[in-house]
């Protein structure tokens, strides 16, 4: 029986020679196009009950080393994952799963659902069940020859290996080093802890593969802001909301709630505001000459039954040679994201029976 296993993440711009901050502002670029195709994903999701998409769109952030060992007639066995068959949006399952998938940034992929022993670091899995794609068009597949699926629909790497539980600790954006992604019984984390803060995983009918989260409040510097508690809310319709996502650089928060963070800030950090636009992030600073530290107000995100403390290195970031430090958020209409800038440097556990999410702070470096 499946125990569990590590598997090394590599970030996509690993060993290219950038700053922490270029790295966040290539990934700004990446996010910005992802955060309009989730919310197009929501949203047409929500017009139609026949459409379920059920696998996070490409452009990743996160790079898995992956080897497949093929069994003589496993290419599906043509019925056997007729169920995998019939979730996806567009399929022909006759003698063999046919299928062209195409995602939100207009990358798409054509070919037969198969099916493959695959093996992570040092466990084998049989008969996980893949695209064999013969014809893969868009940006979405320029990184790497596929798309790992870790969402809560049922084509998904996490839902096919019905494993309860999964875990990633992602590396600083300047690190070289690699992150971990825990599966099985492997991602526990020590429920002693009273460092753990736990919040509830919410269900979104209308978009199923996405991990939406309660987000209460924000405070800054102590200050809790004064955002409207259904500003977060999932709507009756699917739209709205807040997700957590490996995929998404950095934090997408609802406008009117961005600008309220945005205005704390400017009003609590002691600094010329930088307007010009350069950075391609929405609140900067000028750095005084010669300066690598700045004071940071603390930052605090209010989930349902998790007051989460940010460290200041994952909303705060800066370039001395550029003399600018900026907020590594941005605003958005509709749908909130809680970024991958903002999870690093703790265990963020899926607990997929229980219904919750976990986070624990840790040096990932060191997993």
């Amino acid at each position: 029986m499946q125990k569990g296993f590590r598997v090394r993440l590599k970030h996509v711009d690993s060993g290219k020679n950038l700053t922490r901050f270029e790295r966040i502002q290539h990934g700004v670029k990446r996010g910005r196009n992802r955060l309009q195709r989730l919310k197009a994903m929501a949203l047409v999701a929500s017009s139609s009950s026949e459409i379920e998409s059920p696998v996070l769109p490409g452009n990743g952030e996160y790079l898995m080393k992956l080897v497949d060992r093929h069994s003589a007639g496993d290419v599906l066995r043509h019925l056997g994952h007729r169920q995998l068959c019939d979730a996806l949006p567009q399929s022909s399952c006759k003698d063999s799963c046919e299928y062209l998938y195409t995602y939100g940034d207009y990358s798409s992929t054509q070919g037969i659902l198969a099916s493959e022993t695959l093996t992570f670091g040092k466990a084998s899995v049989p008969h996980v069940a893949f695209g064999c794609g013969a014809d893969n068009e868009g940006s979405g597949f320029s990184q790497g020859a596929g798309l790992v699926g870790l969402g809560r629909g049922p084509l998904s790497l996490v839902s096919q290996l019905k494993e309860p539980k999964f875990s990633y600790c992602l590396t600083s954006a300047d690190e070289t080093k690699t992150s971990t992604l825990l599966m099985g019984s492997l991602a526990s984390v020590n429920a002693s802890s009273s460092a753990i803060k736990t919040t509830p995983l919410i269900r979104n009918p209308s978009q199923p593969s996405f991990y939406y989260l309660s987000l209460e409040g924000i405070s800054v510097g102590g200050t809790r802001l004064p955002i409207k508690k259904s500003t977060f809310s999932l709507q009756d319709d699917g739209s709205g909301g807040l997700i957590i996502d490996s995929g998404t650089t950095i934090t997408y928060l609802e406008e009117s709630a961005f600008n309220l963070v945005a205005k704390e800030f400017t009003s609590q950090i002691d600094l010329p505001v930088d307007s010009s636009g350069s950075t391609g992030l929405e609140v900067c600073f000028t750095l005084p000459s010669g300066s690598t530290k700045m004071e940071v107000p603390k930052m605090v995100f209010h989930f349902d039954g998790a007051d989460l403390e940010l460290p200041a290195e994952n909303y705060m970031i800066g370039d001395s040679s550029m003399r600018v430090a900026c907020l590594a958020m941005g605003s958005s209409s509709g749908m909130s994201i809680f970024g991958n800038v903002q999870q690093q440097n703790m265990v963020v556990l899926h607990d997929l029976e229980k219904e919750t999410l976990s986070f624990l702070p840790a040096q990932c470096d060191l997993l």
